[in-house]
């Protein structure tokens, strides 16, 4: 959130002591970056290229050490002639390099370096009962869509909006009845070979968008394509009431819109209510470090395969227009710029025009802790914001399809944004 509208802000000096401080890094589990590391990082000298095909090669051979000897124990049984038992110790070359920090161990084979004729075999079989249950599956909904095809929907039948779906758990408007919320939070990871991640969401959401719901699908996306993290969790953090922006309707109207949205369009998101039930404004690093308290500090992270307890790593998931922020002179920390992005990272998503690679190179604090930044290209453009929903409503215009009708709904019955009125630049500039 950009601090400038904090009702107390003033420009930061380089040296200030932050209030409060932030939490002391022993308290944030250590993570890999989000970005894994290139050759170019080690800083390594290379005498001579490599031979990527040799280390391929390498590696079947390695996965298939325990087969190539027993394939050869046989072949010595079965020939009298054989007298050479010191095949049984073979080791395989090595072709890693002493300036090249590389391991052949490293390199996932493909598919075809690993597989054998018994495998196809297995494959053929395993696929011709897949294809079985999938008839007998697809057979059993056909008799299922037939008896209901003359069940319509009526238009009493629909839920009412404060109807709570089963398992949901709503945040409360005062912090005596508080609770974090961990109703959707995996207790353990699924893939034992990845680490845990939660990604927090900061902003007003005045109203809440498909556009803020569809940044953390992109999110997700962008992780499981790129990164070695699953993520365990997601959440929408609204801002307190003192923020000093247009159009920012009452937190608790905010906090149950975003629960609308969650609950009626995700299975794995969630809202925490915390900051906007501080009595002033709160700075993004001191949100973060709330999650890192909630989830590591008090639950100690989540379970490995084993039952061991692992610690979470938290991101930030913003749009670029909150990045540029970052780079204007006298609206950010320096120390909440290295803790943010340092301590916990951030996930950007580009919005159209704009050129977030190159902002990060040419600002110093994000081009220090660029591994831990993740720059998430839309792949299809959507540029709803906040600001021109609540000049629809204003206008009586329909906003039918920018916004879960749920939250559509919340908001004619409240009669929220209809009187209010906001700069004309605000309007024509606003990305939230």
């Amino acid at each position: 959130m950009d601090p400038t509208r904090a009702p107390d802000f003033k420009p930061p000096s380089p040296n200030e002591e932050l209030s409060p401080p932030p939490d002391p890094q022993s308290t944030i589990p250590e993570s890999d970056p989000i970005v894994p590391y290139v050759l170019a990082d080690y800083n390594a000298s290379i005498d001579a290229p490599f031979n990527l095909d040799s280390i391929k090669k390498n590696h079947k051979k390695s996965a298939k050490k325990h087969h190539y000897h027993q394939h050869h124990r046989n072949k010595r049984n079965n020939d009298p002639n054989d007298t050479d038992n010191s095949s049984e110790n073979t080791t395989f070359p090595s072709h890693r390099s002493q300036h090249i920090p590389l391991n052949a161990s490293d390199f996932q084979p493909l598919s075809a370096d690993v597989s054998s004729a018994e495998d196809d075999d297995d494959t053929d079989e395993s696929n011709r009962n897949s294809r079985t249950n999938s008839r007998t599956i697809d057979e059993a909904l056909n008799e299922q869509q037939l008896k209901a095809i003359d069940i319509g929907v009526k238009k009493y039948q629909i839920a009412d909006l404060e109807e709570v779906p089963h398992g949901i758990v709503r945040q409360a408007r005062d912090f005596d009845n508080y609770e974090f919320p961990t109703h959707r939070f995996s207790t353990g990871l699924k893939d034992p070979n990845k680490l845990p991640l939660v990604i927090v969401a900061c902003g007003s959401f005045s109203p809440i968008t498909y556009l803020h719901l569809r940044m953390f699908e992109m999110a997700l996306d962008a992780i499981n394509e790129q990164t070695r993290f699953e993520v365990v969790g997601g959440y929408f953090s609204p801002v307190n009431d003192t923020y000093q922006k247009p159009g920012l309707a009452p937190s608790y109207h905010r906090v149950r819109m975003c629960e609308l949205a969650c609950e009626r369009t995700s299975s794995w998101l969630m809202v925490d209510a915390w900051e906007s039930l501080q009595p002033t404004y709160t700075r993004t690093a001191k949100v973060l470090d709330h999650f890192n308290h909630e989830i590591n500090v008090k639950r100690g992270g989540v379970s490995t395969a084993t039952g061991e307890k692992v610690g979470c790593k938290i991101m930030l998931l913003a749009g670029g227009d909150l990045i540029e922020s970052m780079g204007e002179p006298n609206v950010w920390a320096d120390a909440d710029l290295h803790h943010i992005l340092g301590n916990y990272g951030c996930l950007i998503v580009e919005r159209t025009g704009s050129d977030v690679r190159s902002f990060l190179l040419s600002h110093d604090i994000m081009y220090e802790h660029r591994r831990n930044v993740l720059v998430i290209k839309q792949l299809i453009y959507n540029d709803i914001s906040s600001t021109k929903v609540r000049l629809f409503i204003r206008r009586g215009m329909s906003v039918q399809y920018l916004l879960p009708n749920s939250v559509i709904r919340y908001i004619q019955e409240h009669k929220l944004y209809i009187n209010q009125t906001e700069p004309v630049k605000q309007v024509m500039g606003g990305k939230e």
